[in-house]
This record gives C-alpha cells, structure tokens and sequence, in this order.
C-alpha cells in the first residue's frame, strides 16, 4: 500500500490532493484505541461511511486507506442518489485492542459522537451489528444498527444485492441477455457480501469459482452453491471466466494482475478496486474489459443503512437498490458515447450532481 508521507510532501499536501474537509484522529491508549475518521464532502448531506478494523502495517497505510475510502463514499452517495456526503473511519488493531471490544468501539463512538452528526458510522470490515451495538450505546450517529433495535441489520445482503443486479446490466448491455445461467464466474473473497453474492449466483444457475485467503470458509461456503475453490490467488486471476467479481480487500486491478485476467467483465463488491484509478480504468478499456465502476455498484448496503435515517422500510430500500441496475447502463452507454473508461464516466456523474446540488445550497433555491 503506498504510503501518504515522502521526503517532500507533508500529510496535509497529500489530504489536499484528496480533497477532504475534515481529519480527525482518535487517541484512548487505556482502551487500545487508535482511530482514523476521515469526513471527505458534506455538499450533499452528512458524511455517512463504515469504520473499518484492519491490523494496518503502519500508521500511514491506516491513513491513505482511509483517505481512499471516504472519497470512494462521497462518489457512492452522490451516484447512488443520495441526499449524504462521504466519509470513513479506520481503526487500527492488534491482539492487545481485541481483548475488550465494548470499551473500544463505545470509545470510538464518542469520538464519533464528539462530531455533532457530520460524520454518521455503520459496518465495514472486521465490524459487524455486534460492535454497532457498542457504538449506538454511545451516539446516534450510526445506521446498520440490529433490527432488534429497530435498524436494518447486517447491509452485506443489501450490498451483494446491487452488485448481481449491476452483473445482469452489464450482461445485458455486452451481450443483449442479462441472464446468468451457465455464466462463469470467479468470485475473489467469500467474506459477508462475497458468500452473499454466491448465493445469489447460485440460484440463477450461474458457474462459480470462489477464492479467498481463508481456505475453509471458502470451501464452506463451496458446498453451499456447488462451486469449485481456487487454490491459490493467482488462478482468481487467470481462471477463464465471464465475470471476474473482487470482493475482497481494494487495490487488487492493477498493472501486474489486469493482464493475467481472463473475462469480459467485472463486477465485484470490493472498495477502491483500481490501484492507481485512471491506469487501471484505461488498461481495462484498451483490454476490452467491460468494468463496473466500484462505488457505482456496490452501494446497497450503503443504501439501506441510509433508509435507517427516515425510520427503516425494506421494501423502500431495495426499491432504491434496484435503481443500480439503470444507473450501471446509463453509466456504461455514457462511457462508449464519449470514448472513456467507465471509471471516468461515472466519477463525473456523481461529481455532476454535487455541482448540481452544491449550486441550489449556494443560492437555497
């Protein structure tokens, strides 16, 4: 992961290139705690986006990640339709912070609490309903709390959703059919959402090779929807298929693995799958691969923790998530009518509505 820091440039150069408005970083060393929440844009509305544990290898990986995540929500929010902002939390971890999980995320939920609703929180990985619970026991700001609690619950059902309607869209537009029977596809971590989208997959007859670096939940998860394990990471990669789907960690198209692939499109639920953005996006292009931006996708678990704000209706939410289907043509058809990557075309779709939103704010028309 690159880092944020260099012998030249100073963090907050870097947090410029970004274009955050807000960086807060949460210290408790009696509770373990060591946090990242990252407020990127709040034109639309206020910054909604998980927080992450992840045992980062540095201090400044924890950073750039986080740096890349919330301007990934802001994109997500704006493209999905959202009235929100994008913004993301980290926090780092290690045996030592794992021993007593209420103490840190209640900790964490009055850093987060300490915002006055700017930022609002929710699950992302290694966080589940269990540590939303502990965070809700401290603030108000968060969604995806337990639906005994009268929240949505767990959004990687919700999240998985919108990516196998973006898979049909894409079919639809690359090959006139949006079925899925009888189409491959490599599967790339079988976690919350990927073992999800397997299902989903799998009841629409569709061919599946899973991998992960868990090898018994992947084939656990194998024998559930009759699917083959990859042995190893590569053959994700190199694996014929129809569909490639990374639902893993970000970073994982880039200039060494985009030429191994062996698909027609990718649709997966992963964040910031693109390494270096507009590299990748155009290595995909002059391959002939029909991509499907990110944050255009996989935004219905975002969605339906969003519905928690105006009192949770699930219908409503996946009436919204539904909408990834037309949004994902309308972004591809975008992209062949002005000869660019569909990562460009749909980056300027949603910065087109904060224009557009951020313009009738200025003058509250």
């Amino acid at each position: 992961m690159e880092q944020v820091q260099s012998a030249t440039r100073s963090v907050f150069e870097v947090i410029e290139d970004y274009g955050h408005e807000e960086i807060v970083f949460c210290n408790d060393s009696k509770v373990g705690l060591k946090a990242i929440i990252a407020i990127h844009n709040t034109v639309l509305g206020p910054a909604l986006g998980g927080v992450r544990m992840w045992d980062y290898p540095s201090e400044e990986a924890a950073l750039t990640d986080v740096l890349r995540l919330s301007r990934g929500m802001t994109l997500k929010a704006a493209a999905a339709g959202l009235n929100l902002g994008g913004g993301k939390a980290v926090i780092i971890a290690n045996k030592e912070t794992l021993k007593n999980k209420e103490m840190l995320f209640r900790r964490f939920g009055q850093f987060v609490h300490s915002l006055g609703g700017r930022y609002i929180t929710a699950e992302d990985v290694n966080v589940g309903v269990k540590e939303v619970a502990y965070i809700r026991m401290e603030t108000p700001y968060v969604t995806g709390i337990p639906r005994s609690m009268g929240g949505s619950g767990d959004p990687s059902p919700f999240t998985a959703y919108g990516v196998y309607l973006a898979m049909k869209a894409l079919l639809k537009e690359e090959e006139g059919n949006e079925s899925l029977r009888g189409k491959r596809v490599v599967i790339k971590g079988v976690g919350k959402v990927g073992s999800s989208l397997a299902e989903l997959l799998h009841k629409e007859g569709a061919v599946l090779y899973l991998y992960d670096i868990d090898k018994a939940r992947a084939e656990a998860v194998a024998k559930k929807v009759n699917a083959e394990v990859l042995q190893n990471e590569e053959e994700a990669y190199t694996t014929p298929c129809d569909i490639y789907a990374p639902c893993a960690l970000g970073a994982g198209l880039n200039a060494r693995t985009i030429p191994m692939l062996q698909c027609h499109i990718i649709a997966g639920a992963a964040n910031n799958q693109l390494e270096d953005e507009e590299r990748d996006a155009q290595l995909l292009k002059e391959r002939g691969i029909l991509y499907g931006p990110d944050f255009l996708i996989n935004a219905g678990g975002l969605i339906n923790v969003a519905t928690e704000l105006e009192g949770y209706n699930e219908q409503r939410s996946r009436e919204q998530i539904e909408k990834i289907y037309d949004h994902t043509l309308e972004v591809v058809r975008k992209a062949k009518e002005e000869g660019i990557t569909t990562h460009e075309a749909a980056v300027q779709w949603a910065q087109q509505r904060i224009a557009n939103i951020g313009y009738l704010k200025q003058y509250n028309l």
